[in-house]
């Protein structure tokens, strides 16, 4: 690891932290699009177009060869030049070799991140062209001298305030802080360039290889300007940017305004084909067709299908860590999700590195990606491949590999620390205070104490009276739940029993890994994964039951991948995956026994918080909430009920604590306006981190498992 480069990005987090209003204008844009989007989509089917848009860009990906020459002939045969360049150098130097032949002074510019991830503007300038941003938010930040904090929307970082000034420093006096007014003065400074400009330089949303035409998908109009009234234009596009036919074309139309800022359509979407007349003479069209790094990423198994990406910039919109530390920090030139993957292979490991980390690992991108891209995966993969070469830290290391993968030395190590936290639990369940250079972490939430005996002794002396059980289920406990919440193992035992399912805890089962993967030691994560697959197996269950959902992923997801290639392996992990069941989905879904709790328990006003990797790794959801109300509370949804509480495992303890405390702060904001007496979850990592925010608040919500819920409500029968 990069110690220097890990404190500068930790230097530019707290700088971000420590300007409120710029967490509270991406909040507020967060919501907004939430709405516009929904409205947007309310009449149409989002997974069957995703499902039409990752199919159509996959073939693409699969026959890029041959749609790349086709429209390489269509674009020359309509009178267009086309130039493939290899790298960024060499789509800049062919422009700017243009620019001299053309004996250019200024090049008017529509929004082109292609150009952004080139550096284009700079190379110009070394060759004697100005370059001239139209596009309002890419001026602004031209004035300001920084790169844009969002694909879409690039100066979403800055306000009106902001603006004004840099606009008065522009025009030589003041300009009123009003948008209308600065969108006036923004139009009148820049059109004199649309004028003046030797060439207009444009980007492409879409590139149809039947036509060899392009697309542009916006909503001022600079691009229409930009690639009418200069003589030349150049067009620069990135090659992943194809697809076949013009039909495809519109189903990418059809998605990208929608998901992108919420409208049904944009303002403008221009088609251009080859040559066309301009005042004096036919118009000399450019198309620089831009790899840099693309073919590369083309041939990675574990990380291509990032090149399905259509530019909606959707997956920082919905990034928790996008809204806490904007895009200047949680980016290099490309944003969000995808932009962790295309700095990556654009523009290095080195400086994807720390985005990586940052990563909470939410989901969230995931769900809402027209291409239908798991980000996460493709994440994951990358902090495998830093672990791999810069390591993942001498700490971590000996965790992982010394401690971890030897389960009755971690399990040793972690009932020592039940005896020797006493100092700091005073006989208590949580701990307030830690010590020393441990006291941040409980400065914002208590931590949970370790348990004075762990799930896997007290569940051997609880009595099971199944006389004749419907199944017999085995429990994968995980960390949180054998060590920290061992009475949820018992509540699921009793919640069981009046089902008449009968529950063994495997004994020799061990962490489902996803720390070490998480931390880039996908080696660590495997031998686990051996480890639980033969333990959880072992006594033939029916199914097994978890109430951990990160863990449900481990069981149902990750053992599959990593050992897919592996003959000895691949069929244990596929049939522990087929049997693998969270809990609350297990009791709806495969009992069919919801309204068994019906009307138990004392009516309380309750709120449902969905834990990421429940909703959207799992898909289970609406499972809870119909238990909870069918037990006959009063379930009042929440603001944001989906969104992370910034918990995230080692994230929130070692990695970023001061994000997931931002992030929390947000949750307990939402929980408290709920007016809920009462937040469920089923993830024992979110009753960490909201149960311990809540008590560092000394609010009287109380922060419960479902499974808790139900437990109370049988004894409550009894």
């Amino acid at each position: 690891m990069n110690k220097q480069r890990s404190k500068d990005y930790r230097q530019r987090i707290d700088k971000a932290l420590a300007t409120p209003k710029l967490q509270d204008a991406l909040h507020k844009f967060g919501d907004a699009f939430l709405v516009a989007r929904g409205n947007a989509f309310a009449k149409y089917d989002f997974e069957a177009m995703r499902d039409e848009i990752s199919q159509m860009k996959t073939s693409v990906r699969e026959n890029h060869a041959e749609l790349l020459q086709q429209f390489t002939q269509n674009a020359e045969a309509a009178g267009a030049t086309v130039y493939l360049a290899k790298t960024a150098e060499d789509a800049n130097n062919y422009i700017a070799e243009l620019a001299k032949k053309k004996g250019a002074k200024l090049a008017v510019k529509s929004k082109s991140m292609a150009s952004e991830e080139t550096h284009l503007n700079i190379a110009l300038e070394k060759a004697g062209t100005k370059a001239l941003e139209t596009d309002l938010g890419e001026w602004i930040i031209q004035l300001a001298g920084q790169r844009p904090s969002h694909m879409v929307m690039p100066a979403i970082h800055m306000f009106k305030e902001e603006v004004a000034e840099l606009f008065s420093k522009e025009t030589g006096k003041t300009e009123q802080a009003e948008i209308a007014h600065l969108v006036e003065v923004a139009r009148n400074q820049l059109r004199q360039g649309y004028l003046d400009a030797e060439i207009g330089i444009t980007g492409a949303n879409i590139a149809v290889a039947e036509t060899g035409g392009i697309a542009l998908v916006t909503n001022e109009g600079n691009a229409r300007l930009a690639s009418t009234l200069p003589k030349t234009h150049v067009a620069l596009v990135g090659i992943e940017k194809l697809v076949p036919t013009l039909e495809d074309a519109t189903k990418v139309v059809r998605v990208l305004p929608k998901n992108a800022t919420g409208q049904p359509l944009t303002s403008y979407v221009t088609w251009i084909r080859g040559a066309v007349p301009c005042d004096g003479e036919e118009k000399d069209l450019h198309i620089v067709l831009l790899d840099n790094g693309r073919s590369t990423l083309a041939e990675s198994p574990q990380c291509q299908d990032a090149l399905n990406c259509i530019r909606c910039g959707a997956c920082a919109n919905v990034c928790p860590v996008y809204q806490t530390v904007g895009g200047h920090v949680f980016g290099h030139i490309y944003i969000g999700a995808i932009g962790i993957i295309l700095t990556a292979f654009f523009h290095g490991l080195e400086n994807a590195a720390e985005i990586v980390r940052a990563c909470i690992g939410c989901r969230s991108c995931v769900a809402i990606c027209p291409s239908k891209i798991d980000l996460e995966e493709i994440i994951l993969s990358l902090r495998e491949t830093i672990g791999e070469e810069e390591g993942i830290g001498a700490g971590k290391d000996i965790v992982f590999r010394k401690v971890m993968r030897n389960r009755k030395l971690f399990h040793g190590l972690i009932r020592a620390a039940s005896v020797m936290q006493k100092p700091v639990t005073r006989g208590e369940s949580s701990i307030r205070h830690l010590p020393l250079f441990f006291s941040s972490l409980t400065e914002w939430r208590t931590l949970p104490a370790v348990a004075e005996k762990p799930l896997r002794d007290v569940i051997l002396q609880q009595e099971q009276e199944v006389k004749k059980p419907r199944y017999r289920v085995a429990l994968f406990g995980g960390c949180a739940n054998d060590f920290l919440y061992p009475e949820l193992g018992l509540d699921l035992v009793t919640v069981m029993n009046a089902l008449d399912v009968e529950v063994f805890y495997p004994q020799e089962q061990n962490c489902c890994g996803v720390p070490a993967l998480y931390s880039g030691d996908k080696e660590t994560a495997i031998e686990l994964a051996k480890q639980n697959i033969d333990a959880m197996l072992e006594g033939n269950p029916d199914f097994v039951l978890t109430t951990c959902p990160t863990c449900t992923m481990a069981l149902q997801r990750d053992f599959v991948e990593h050992l897919k290639d592996n003959p000895a392996w691949a069929a244990k992990a596929e049939r522990l995956a087929e049997i693998t069941v969270d809990a609350a989905g297990f009791v709806v879904n495969q009992l069919g026994a919801a309204d068994q709790f019906k009307q138990l328990a004392a009516s309380e006003k309750v709120t449902y918080h969905d834990s990421c990797h429940l909703k959207r790794g799992a898909g289970v959801w609406k499972e809870p909430r119909q238990l909870i109300e069918t037990a006959g509370h009063d379930l009042v949804e929440m603001d944001h009920a989906d969104r992370c509480c910034g918990f995230g495992g080692s994230y929130s303890l070692t990695s970023h604590p001061e994000i997931s405390k931002r992030i929390l702060g947000d949750k307990l904001q939402d929980i408290a306006e709920s007016g809920a007496s009462c937040v469920a979850m089923d993830c024992p990592g979110c009753m960490m981190q909201i149960r311990g925010g809540l008590e560092k608040q000394d609010s009287k919500v109380r922060a419960q498992h479902t499974i808790e819920l139900l437990a109370e409500a049988l004894r409550q029968k009894k």
